[in-house]
């Protein structure tokens, strides 16, 4: 392949390091109203009244809005296919707020000096109710976090707001009591992982403006062009045609801008005013009113035989969702599909989940979507079965790993049509030097170094629901336009599908450009998430680009007096072959503009009935301070199967940036609060995350398997790389310590504590 496979320098690269204006606040309009939020500093409370005359006398403020301007019509913030399984529980504002920081009331002014001014002396009376705080508790409290009567969920997910239950549900195969009990070694525990900030360093923003024909744009660092439109469209309660969504460059997202957290506000403002409005969503509001990864207790039951072979794995999942379901109903369901299927031949699993509602901020989607905490659980846990069997736990995987061709109950009941597992798992024993260094080894001044190891799997796209869309048209410079809906949210998917495509039409990089997303001109797209971008979004690349293909040659055929069969296409011109008279890419673009009647744009949809997994193998190498509990990475090895590779070096860098973030929230990422709900680490500040010197040696490399059903042989790569440094690490940190820490982040502090106990 000529492009495919290549280290293609990203699309966008030179305009981002010379710092041209390219993000949502540098290219909004000078004379947008700023707009702020009034946020509940109580867990759960009613507003009794909102008192706002001298907010209003403050020079400068457009507007005060309450929960008595606004439409009473709950709807989801979360970015999903129709019907959202997540249930529709929010109001724009809502008199009864449930946790601190929730949306009181919406300011927006002539500039922000006034509007925090106005802030400020926006006076409000509250009646404080009781709050449930801990999840482990929050199903069937006596206190209801949506007790309304018109809360709604538009999907059977055994959700009921009357018990605290925003899902419920689960699946099996087999006799799981039964066969565990017949196991010679049983392990059982449970794993708490708490939520995470994706901490992107772009925080949520958002603008917003009436064109001349009376439409509401909106323009906002969103992965979700398609469904903003839609949550904006319940929310305000006007038609979808009279919106208009836009996604300039997005300075990172992780799955937080898979939710509309900050759309609504302005866009509210600029409906009732007519003006534009901006919202800049300040560092601590992005800590304390975003959409962080679920907090979850996996608690996990697996057996196996002497020999070492599991028969059988039980998963159950108790998973905090907030104050709001969004993502709830889904990303706990990964967290027991993406983790029991690691393992093959099976003669029993169980999965069962409940997700609560409780006074604490929402949660929402962070790369991982749930797989991350389930195989957190379910590697430790294979990892200490090892143990107690007295094996090594690289072999104790190979005997007993998914393989190519199985079928996979848990998952979906596919077959595993590409994988290789096996091979990642193997490079990685060899790169981290394995076999001289397990489990671990003094080197004096009461330290150690020890080694951990652990696998994962992932996704491509949501079976048989995501869409992907390409529009691919010929200029009549020779230039091809292609138009998508995806967002490229530094990931590269720009300069991905631009790959794909120029490998189809056999040009160059440079002559495909790329736009996107616009929901006035971009062919339709679920969105950039659930890994789904390269492999479904990708499809439909190709598929579009062979059929325009085919569009050329027409045309060509038309201006050479040929039949097909007479004519041949390198991608730069069409010749007969019997004349060998020629026509070049640019003549048939300019000949398509006068007496044509062959269409040289051609638009594409795809959806996959499968989702075939990448898989990883991560093992590490950590130096630890037994005196002070401190742990330094030496060194990180990752062997990944995305299929075929289409970018290595933004597979590279994709692969990287996952690994530093399972780092962190291995180690360091604490989320706190205090006995009344507030959040404790509102700041990067106080919400540590890994710097480039805390990540250690990362070496990344890739075992190619062919997908079939994806582009090119491509199945995803952006999730699945944050599912094994929490395992890895805990692993090593147990063969160091010979402790094992069941909840995460594990910190120095709790390693030098449980030492000196």
């Amino acid at each position: 392949m000529k492009t495919v496979g290549k280290p293609v320098v990203k699309k966008d690269a030179m305009a981002l390091v010379t710092g041209q204006p390219v993000y949502t606040d540098d290219i909004a309009p000078r004379d947008c109203l700023i707009v702020k939020v009034l946020r509940s500093p109580h867990a759960n409370a009613f507003v009794k009244r909102v008192i706002k005359e001298r907010a209003l006398k403050v020079p400068g403020i457009e507007a005060v809005y309450t929960w008595e301007d606004v439409p009473a019509k709950r709807f989801t913030m979360a970015g999903q296919t129709y019907p959202e399984p997540s249930p529709y529980d929010r109001l724009i504002l809502d008199r009864h707020v449930r946790f601190v920081g929730d949306a009181v009331a919406i300011v927006a002014g002539a500039d922000e000096m006034c509007v925090d001014q106005a802030l400020e002396v926006l006076k409000v009376e509250y009646e404080v109710l009781p709050a449930v705080l801990d999840f482990r508790k929050a199903k069937d409290h006596e206190v209801l976090v949506h007790p309304e009567e018109d809360w709604r969920a538009l999907c059977q997910v055994g959700a009921d707001n009357r018990r605290n239950l925003c899902a419920s549900g689960g699946m099996h195969k087999g006799d799981v009591d039964k066969v565990l009990a017949d196991c010679d070694v049983v392990v059982t525990n449970s794993y708490h992982v708490q939520a995470a900030q994706q901490t992107m360093m772009e925080t949520f923003r958002t603008f917003c403006f009436l064109d001349t024909y009376g439409r509401l744009n909106v323009v906002s660092s969103t992965q979700i062009v398609f469904h903003v439109r839609r949550i904006l469209s319940n929310a305000l309660g006007i038609p979808k045609s009279k919106i208009r969504a836009v996604k300039p460059r997005i300075g990172g997202g992780f799955g937080a801008k898979q939710t509309a957290v900050s759309e609504v506000y302005p866009a509210f403002v600029t409906w009732m005013t007519k003006k534009p409005a901006k919202m800049v969503f300040s560092r601590e509001e992005t800590q304390t009113a975003s959409s962080p990864r679920h907090e979850m207790e996996v608690s996990v039951r697996i057996g196996a035989d002497k020999t070492g072979k599991i028969r059988a794995i039980d998963v159950h999942t108790l998973s905090n969702t907030g104050a709001y379901g969004e993502h709830g109903p889904t990303t706990v369901g990964l967290s027991g599909t993406k983790s029991i299927s690691l393992y093959g031949g099976l003669e029993a699993h169980r999965f069962t989940y409940d997700v609560v509602y409780t006074n604490k901020m929402s949660a929402g989607a962070y790369r991982g979507y749930g797989a991350t905490q389930g195989i957190y659980a379910v590697e430790c846990a294979v990892n200490e079965l090892a143990g107690k069997l007295s094996l090594d736990p690289v072999e104790l995987r190979l005997h007993n790993m998914v393989r190519e061709g199985q079928v996979m109950p848990a998952y979906y009941g596919e077959t595993n049509t590409s994988c290789a597992l096996d091979r990642c798992l193997l490079r990685v024993k060899d790169m981290i030097g394995w076999e001289e260094k397990y489990p671990c080894k003094e080197i004096g001044n009461g330290k150690v170094r020890s080694v951990g190891v652990a696998m994962g799997m992932q996704s491509s796209g949501i079976p048989g629901v995501d869409v992907g869309s390409a529009t691919v048209r010929l200029n009549e410079d020779g230039i091809y336009t292609l138009l998508i809906g995806a967002a490229d949210m530094g990931t590269g998917c720009d300069t991905i599908l631009a790959q794909m495509a120029a490998e189809c039409l056999e040009c160059s990089v440079d002559s495909v450009i790329v736009s996107g997303a616009d929901t006035d001109t971009s062919p339709y797209d679920s969105g950039s998430y659930a890994s789904s971008t390269t492999y479904v979004t990708g499809k439909a690349v190709e598929k579009a680009c062979e059929k325009l293909i085919q569009q050329i040659k027409k045309r060509a055929c038309q201006m050479l007096s040929c039949g097909s069969e007479e004519l041949s296409f390198d991608g730069y011109q069409a010749r007969n072959l019997n004349t060998k008279e020629t026509v070049t890419l640019e003549e048939i673009g300019t000949a398509a503009m006068c007496g044509n009647n062959v269409a040289l744009q051609v638009t594409e949809t795809h959806s996959s009935p499968v989702s075939p997994p990448p898989f990883m193998a991560g093992a590490v190498e950590i130096e630890l301070d037994r005196e002070t509990g401190q742990v330094d990475i030496v060194d990180y090895a990752a062997v990944i199967d995305c299929g075929t590779v289409v970018n290595p070096n933004l597979a590279r860098v994709q692969a990287e940036g996952g690994i530093a973030q399972g780092i962190g929230m291995a180690l360091y990422e604490q989320v706190q609060y205090t006995e009344d709900g507030k959040l404790l680490n509102n700041s990067l500040m106080q919400y540590k995350i890994p710097s480039r010197l805390d990540v250690g040696k990362l070496r990344i490399e890739f075992e190619s398997s062919f997908e079939p059903s994806g582009p090119f042989g491509a199945k995803s790569i952006g999730e699945i790389v944050i599912n094994t440094p929490a395992p890895a690490l805990t692993h090593a940190i147990y063969n160091a310590t010979g402790i094992w820490f069941k909840e995460l982040p594990v910190t120095s502090e709790k390693i030098a504590m449980a030492l000196v106990k």
